[in-house]
């Protein structure tokens, strides 16, 4: 998962009688109990933030900050300041924790029994048919066509991401150059800050996160609009700080946590847009475009015994 690096508050109240972090192994009653303990001492947003986690349970994990801050009447920021008052380091770090409160996955009787392996094949298989399935409620025509225009005019994109969503960044700068679109990738956080920062008004910002909350993603993102450059985010949730940023949202992917990372659903997903997003350059681009990536071919060509 990516991580969410918001800074440890000095006020924090720390792990009860020096328990185990909250992120790590716990009884299923863990959590709530964390929460319920230090409920009587929070106040105003941050204890209605508690209640929320409360209230939500193992559902909190497919739920972005900006969701949690909404159902709580707050900010994102009063929620990542609850986390922290409960011992955590971050929503990030709440939300394995919630994860470690769902139960199991049930398989029919017989269905990979006592075969691990069969087990975490047929769960990883589940989750890439149903987030790829949901893609055409998540994801618009509409809206990815507008995307499209915007990287098509744009006089140059700048593609970021970091984390598990780096690769798919990585990936999306690939195929849009392919298609003859000038593109810049920066694998370096600060990097990507400094030319998100440099950009002219007529560039576009394509920034990729899961969670719509790594800091680096969305600083950059943020530093793009204020030049006055367009922001497309492709990220797993409708609400979150990447998304207040942007000005064309792509939703897709699985909010599921596994082990503290996202399921490869949600990367897999996302690749499916870009897919779809270099078909739609293509079509817009004409001869030009389909020189681009007849050029491409033979470069790939020359490397290929």
């Amino acid at each position: 998962m990516e991580q969410n690096s918001e800074p440890s508050s000095s006020g924090g109240t720390g792990h009860p009688g020096g328990a185990t972090r909250p992120g790590g192994p716990a009884h299923p009653t863990g959590l709530p109990a964390l929460v319920r303990a230090h409920l009587p001492a929070l106040r105003g947003a941050e204890a209605r933030v508690a209640r929320v986690v409360l209230e939500q349970g193992a559902n909190l994990v497919g739920l972005s900050v900006s969701e949690v801050a909404a159902l709580a009447g707050t900010a994102s920021s009063s929620v990542v300041r609850a986390c922290q008052r409960l011992g955590f380091r971050g929503f990030q770090e709440l939300k394995i924790a919630a994860a470690r409160q769902a139960p199991a996955p049930v398989t029919e009787a017989g269905d990979e029994a006592g075969d691990p392996a069969g087990r975490a094949l047929s769960a990883t298989l589940a989750a890439t048919r149903e987030a790829l399935d949901g893609l055409s409620a998540t994801l618009p025509a509409a809206r990815l066509g507008e995307a499209a225009r915007l990287l098509h005019a744009a006089s140059r994109v700048l593609v970021v991401g970091a984390g598990l969503s780096a690769p798919v960044a990585t990936d999306a700068a690939y195929r849009l150059r392919a298609v003859g679109r000038p593109v810049d990738a920066p694998a370096d956080p600060l990097t990507a800050q400094l030319s998100a920062g440099l950009l002219p008004a007529s560039a576009v910002c394509l920034a990729v996160s899961h969670t719509g909350a790594t800091r680096s993603t969305v600083e950059a993102a943020r530093r793009a609009r204020l030049q006055g450059a367009a922001v497309i985010a492709l990220t797993s949730y409708v609400r979150s700080p990447l998304t207040e940023t942007s000005e064309v949202v792509l939703v897709a992917g699985g909010q599921d946590l596994v082990l503290g990372l996202e399921a490869v659903a949600s990367r897999l997903a996302h690749l499916a847009v870009v897919d779809a997003l270099t078909l739609c350059l293509l079509e817009l681009g004409g001869a030009p475009a389909r020189r681009a990536l007849d050029l491409s071919a033979d470069v790939t060509a020359d490397h290929t015994y």
